[in-house]
């Protein structure tokens, strides 16, 4: 059975990515791309499903384990009777094809060893067809083919393959697992050692890039754990990019629960365009410039075509069609079904996904990075698509599956669209009927006021006329809609704490089954906590924006990674893990409140 999600770490290679246990075992590998089938897929079911275990034998005493200093390079060290060793995992960044790399050393002592190989491909479900070779095994089943190579010597059990060995002091024993397409010669054997070092040495130099505490931060900012953890939250960023195209999926998991045992279970191993801009700013703060490019460029091509098919999500290389599929023969992570393949969202409509563009791209001109030539031509028929669809109501940015609604954080992305094209020409000079874009502008921001602010409550709601509170609407004062000390955003922020907040942490709205039609119940969500943080410190409440940070960091897991969602009650991170959109939050936040100690007119995310 699968472990709780803070017992999990990541490994990958900027094209896939697995999740290691604390046990030693790998319960989640998907090759060769996170979008493709799972190859260990005990996290969403049992050890029959798949997973790749190397841990000692007997009773494990104590359990230790850390990243190499700004690297992907997992290392677990296992006290049992008699000795320590340590298990040191890796996915070399790769040009072709998907390693894993696993090294066991042993540090004192003497210490026998078990490995468990149980491979399934397609999610768990096919078993293959296993071939013993002189040093290692290969295993195929239609177009997949992985290949384990070790001098450990290996027998089958039960449709597992398995090794028992000892090690001493100064011993060690390798694992090297290989996929590649069924049809195609078999790779060379890596240099195990080398590639390790080489691997270590690409993660330093890229995460040495980071700016974050390099003397830009006050004093107060610039602790040893905040840097820790913008660079760790940069390096889970960079690990989710899908290196070829540029895409960044929100996680390399799908279907772990927003609440367990329940049906809140969606593929998250796509590309949202409501993270663009976001993830922009993360990259562009930290000095990551050529991977803000890169991610510009991936979000033009996947919009590229008719601005009336723009998706609010895509493929990694741009994919359009995600046909959602349940896998039954999964029982889901703690029984929490259905486990769900693709995502039926990518056909919603979600009038936020223009102003998110819009905004993208603006923050890249504000910064010098020039979209490609045709950019501006695309915006321009993007907002006369928006024209003509700003008044209708939408599924919203939770992707409600219930009917749809004027919600508020969309009109308030409309608004932000129109802002970002009258800036595009009065601060770039591009070309566009202004004036026009400048009436829409200031009547969905008048709209917004009239038909969202609930002066009983005191807050802008969840939609228009709408009894519920949603706290995706802290999101006024980062887009530069309202101002942070306006007493409507003042209310807003209060109501929230009230009535949204659980023990610290911010739930995204008040769910009801009439609004997203599904049975309530989920974790407070971590990005909204983020901004709440972010508010508060716009708001000149500092101290409240350092403890709800503080307090979001406290929830890490020990190696520094953070789901989408937290459950207050059973004090455990729920949803996909580890999630894109809450480190990029983390990253964000960092910055934000140091520009609101050193700059605080600078501090706005967006305007």
């Amino acid at each position: 059975m699968s472990l709780p999600l803070e017992d999990y770490a990541l490994i990958g290679d900027c094209q896939t990515a697995a999740l290691v246990g604390r046990d030693g075992s790998i319960d989640w590998l998907c090759l060769p791309r996170f979008d493709s089938g799972a190859v260990f897929a005990e996290l969403l079911g049992t050890e029959e499903n798949g997973h790749w275990k190397l841990a000692p034998v007997g009773e494990i005493k104590a359990t230790r384990r850390r990243y190499r200093p700004g690297t992907l390079v997992l290392e677990t060290e296992f006290d049992v009777d008699g000795g320590t060793v340590r298990v040191t995992d890796c996915m070399p960044p790769r040009d072709e094809l998907p390693d894993v790399l696993r090294l066991v050393e042993c540090l004192r002592g003497s210490v026998r060893m078990r490995m468990d190989l149980v491979i399934r491909f397609d999610y768990g479900a096919i078993v293959p067809w296993v071939l013993r070779t002189d040093n290692g095994i290969s295993a195929i089943a239609g177009p997949d083919m992985l290949r384990l190579r070790t001098d450990v010597p290996l027998h089958g059990e039960d449709f597992h393959t398995v090794a028992e060995f000892d090690l001493s002091e100064g011993q060690t024993a390798s694992f090297d697992l290989t996929w590649y397409p069924s049809h195609e010669r078999e790779p060379r054997q890596v240099d195990h050692s080398g590639t390790l070092r080489d691997a270590e040495r690409w993660w330093r130099e890229w995460s040495d890039r980071c700016s974050f505490g390099d003397g830009s931060c006050d004093d107060a900012l610039d602790r040893a754990h905040w840097s820790e953890a913008v660079k760790r939250s940069l390096i889970t960023l960079k690990a989710l990019t899908y290196a070829p195209t540029g895409g960044i999926v929100a996680a390399p998991t799908t279907s772990l629960p927003e609440h367990l045992g329940g049906v809140r279970n969606w593929d998250y191993r796509y590309c949202w365009l409501r993270d663009a801009t976001f993830t922009l700013y993360a990259m562009m703060n930290a000095g990551y410039h050529e991977e803000a490019r890169a991610w510009r460029e991936w979000l033009l091509r996947a919009v590229a075509g008719k601005p009336s098919q723009i998706q609010i999500m895509y493929g990694i290389s741009g994919e359009r069609r995600l046909t959602e599929l349940q896998l039954p023969w999964l029982p889901g992570y703690e029984g929490s079904s259905p486990v769900r393949m693709g995502n039926a969202a990518f056909d919603q409509f979600q009038l936020d996904v223009p102003g998110e563009v819009m905004d993208a791209l603006h923050q890249c001109r504000r910064v010098g990075l020039e979209p490609m030539g045709a950019s501006w031509n695309l915006q321009k028929a993007l907002m006369d698509f928006l024209e003509t669809v700003w008044e209708q109501p939408d599924e919203g940015i939770w992707e409600v599956r219930g009917p749809r609604r004027h919600f508020t954080h969309s009109k308030v992305m409309a608004w932000v669209a129109f802002d970002r094209a009258v800036k595009g020409v009065e601060q770039f000079d591009r070309d566009g009927p202004a004036d026009r874009w400048r009436g829409l502008r200031d009547r969905i921001r008048r709209e917004i006021f009239e038909r969202s602010y609930d002066p009983e409550v005191g807050a802008f709601m969840q939609s228009y006329g709408s009894p519920f509170l949603d706290a995706s609407v802290l999101m006024m004062p980062l887009v530069g809609f309202l101002e942070p000390t306006d007493e409507r955003m003042v209310g807003t922020v209060r109501a929230i704490e009230q009535r949204l907040k659980r023990d610290g942490f911010v739930d995204r709205y008040e769910t009801d089954p009439s609004v997203d039609g599904l049975p309530p119940g989920e974790g407070s969500f971590l990005p909204c906590s983020f901004w709440l943080a972010d508010n508060y410190a716009l708001m000149g409440r500092r101290d409240d924006a350092v403890r709800m940070f503080e307090s979001l960091l406290a929830i890490r897991n020990d190696v520094g990674l953070l789901s989408e969602e937290y459950d207050v009650s059973a004090r455990r991170l729920v949803g996909n893990f580890p999630q894109a959109f809450t480190h990029i939050g983390l990253i964000n936040t960092a910055y934000n409140l140091s520009a609101a100690t050193t700059h605080p007119a600078e501090h706005r995310q967006h305007s």
